[in-house]
């Protein structure tokens, strides 16, 4: 479990027609606490949580996502992973402004300057420079850019996501809906999935349009078979 596995969300920006002016798609997300645990072919290994709360000024939030290991596990994986961004909703978009990515003593540390279009930082204790394209997410921002762009009906393509000392593109595709059991009740979702180009593991995720579009579920996989899968436990508004 490095930094660069915590994975997977999006973006999309509407043109309102017949109006005077361009305005951009209302969007809304709110504050939420959820816990999740992860299984690895039926065993227990780590437990989840995710937390987006506001920021200091209207519009900014702060996203956090850890992961840690549990049981015979944490024998290899002793210290957590723990990501956090920091974005704001911009024209209908998420806009990343900084993340942090640790694990034990390794980090990455990057900064978005959308006014030079550049990220960067340090990975590793390795310098990053790199440049931005309009739309370009972080590990942990994506997730909030999806739940965004479900609520618009709007998922694009394709995503350039920053991970650990690379920009890499990867292909998102809506497929659909399903009713699903979880321990929250049975939910409506959408399925989501994503996919770098040219690597064959492929993370599903379903998102819940009653819970605001939050990630109830999620699994990787490769070559068909399942390699993790992630389930929500608890979840606070």
């Amino acid at each position: 479990m490095s930094i660069a596995a915590g994975t997977a969300l999006a973006v999309c920006l509407c043109l309102c027609l017949n109006c005077a002016a361009e305005e951009a798609p209302q969007v809304e997300l709110k504050p939420f606490t959820a816990h999740y645990i992860a299984d690895w072919k039926g065993i227990n290994v780590a437990v989840s949580d995710i937390e987006m709360t506001a920021g200091a000024s209207p519009g900014e939030f702060v996203y956090r996502w850890s992961v840690a290991a549990r049981g015979i596990f944490r024998v290899v994986y002793s210290d957590p992973v723990i990501q956090t961004s920091w974005f704001k909703l911009q024209g209908g978009h998420v806009r990343p402004d900084k993340y942090r990515g640790e694990q034990g003593g390794a980090s990455v540390n990057v900064e978005f300057n959308w006014l030079t279009q550049r990220a960067t930082g340090t990975s590793e204790n390795k310098p990053i420079d790199l440049p931005l394209k309009e739309g370009a997410q972080d590990l942990n921002s994506i997730q909030a850019e999806i739940m965004v762009d479900l609520r618009n009906g709007n998922l694009p393509d394709t995503f350039q996501i920053l991970d650990k000392d690379q920009l890499k593109d990867f292909d998102y595709v809506n497929e659909g809906t399903a009713r699903i059991r979880t321990d929250l009740g049975e939910l409506d979702t959408i399925i989501v999935t994503s996919q770098r180009k040219g690597n064959d593991r492929i993370l599903r995720m379903w998102f819940a349009p009653s819970l605001g579009f939050i990630p109830v579920q999620a699994e990787r996989t490769r070559h068909g078979n399942v390699e993790f899968a992630m389930h929500i436990k608890t979840l606070k508004r």
